[in-house]
This record gives structure tokens, C-alpha cells and sequence, in this order.
């Protein structure tokens, strides 16, 4: 019996996936969209899509103010440039996450001051549940059509290693 610790051959299998001389495969790869939907691929997004339902809730519950700070800046501030993102560069390996986590919040405030300017010009204007419905409808749409172009870039990896 070899006497090696656990994390160094993890640190050890992981910096040889790094370089590129040994590749992981997944022996039971999901073979549908739905099941990628239900598989840890996904977390991503039902962890987005919790947050995005948690904010939604939290905002019309005058007790919970703390974390309607909380979940509302992050509804504004990250999650849709995170989501816009996640569709720009499906792939970990395009971007850091340094760079993952500035584009989003640059993104986010893009993208936030024009959907106030598309709802200026409509008749529900720039209200609280008008803004709230229209960054829920924009980050939950990024993100469909995030995972939907995981879910290709998978099923292409998965042809190619054949």
C-alpha cells in the first residue's frame, strides 16, 4: 500500500488535467437536455434561479430588510451580466473567473439602466415590480439560453472524445 496522502494525488491529478496529459471522462454522461438540467452541469443555474426567486420574494416582505439589501444588489448588480456572461462564454477555459466576475458586474450595470429606459417609455414606468419583473424575465432568459448552449458545447465534447 502506497503511502500517499489523498489531496496530494488529487493536487497531483489535478495539475496533470491542467496541462492537458491526462482527461476526465464521465462515465455516464446525461444524454438529454433535461436530464443535463437535472445534473450537477446545472447547479449553476438552479442556484441563479433560487437567488432570482429568493429576490423576488424577499422584496415584498418589509421584515426581511437586510436581506432585501442583500438579494436586491446582487439581483442588480451581478446576476445579469453573470447570466449574459454564462451565454458569452459557455466554456470555464475562455475566461477567468477574475475576469467571469468584473465582466458580470460591468455587464449588470449595462444592462440594468436600459431596461429603467425601455420601462421609462412604457405606461407601467419605473416602479419596483415592473423593474423586478423585467430583470427576473432577462436574467432567467440569459441563463436558459446559457444552459441551452452548455448543453451543446457538452454533446460536441462528448462526440468528439468518441
Amino acid at each position: 500500500m502506497l503511502r500517499v496522502k489523498k489531496y496530494e494525488v488529487a493536487r497531483k491529478l489535478y495539475r496533470l488535467r491542467e496541462a492537458n496529459l491526462i482527461r476526465f471522462i464521465d462515465p455516464s454522461p446525461p444524454g438529454t437536455i433535461l436530464k443535463f438540467l437535472f445534473s450537477l452541469r446545472s447547479f449553476w443555474y438552479w442556484l441563479l434561479v433560487a437567488t432570482v426567486i429568493a429576490t423576488n420574494i424577499v422584496i415584498h416582505i418589509p421584515l426581511l430588510t437586510y436581506a432585501r439589501y442583500v438579494l436586491g444588489s446582487l439581483f442588480v448588480l451581478y446576476l445579469p451580466g453573470a447570466s449574459l456572461i454564462e451565454l458569452l462564454y459557455p466554456k470555464r477555459e475562455h475566461i477567468s473567473q477574475l475576469e467571469r466576475l468584473a465582466l458580470s458586474i460591468g455587464l449588470s450595470l449595462a444592462l440594468t439602466p436600459l431596461i429603467g429606459l425601455i420601462l421609462n417609455y412604457t405606461p407601467w414606468g419605473i416602479r419596483l415590480n415592473p423593474i423586478v419583473a423585467s430583470l427576473t424575465i432577462l436574467t432567467i432568459t440569459l441563463s436558459t439560453g446559457a444552459l441551452i448552449r452548455k448543453y451543446t458545447y457538452f454533446k460536441l465534447e462528448m462526440l468528439g472524445g468518441r
